[in-house]
């Protein structure tokens, strides 16, 4: 599995939800087994400079491949990249455990 992470800045505070609506796009591409777009809740002690964060979760990098190759992720990019400043992604490899739970 992989988790795909990506955090966003807004140019300004009023851009946040017009990016949320862009970025909710995503949602309806059909690769990923869990997806989430959400407001950053600005709880953390340290930093809270990041304004949205896309989380979703694919079975393997062909099924991330197909979520960027779909019309829906160009639309999006097209509609959030005036609004945003900075965008951070990380792509983390789950590996499958061949254990089973612990007891």
């Amino acid at each position: 599995m992989i988790r795909h992470i990506v955090f966003f800045t807004a140019k300004s505070p009023d851009k946040i939800d017009a990016i949320c609506e862009g970025l909710a796009l995503l949602a309806q591409i059909p690769h990923s087994i869990k997806f989430e777009v959400t407001r950053n809740s600005r709880v953390d002690l340290y930093g809270n400079e990041v304004d949205v964060v896309v989380y979703g979760e694919f079975a393997d990098q062909a099924a991330l491949d197909a979520y960027k190759a779909h019309p829906n992720y160009d639309e999006a990019t097209r509609r959030v990249r005036p609004l945003r400043d900075l965008r951070y992604a990380a792509d983390i490899v789950v590996p499958e455990s061949r254990e089973g739970p612990a007891t």
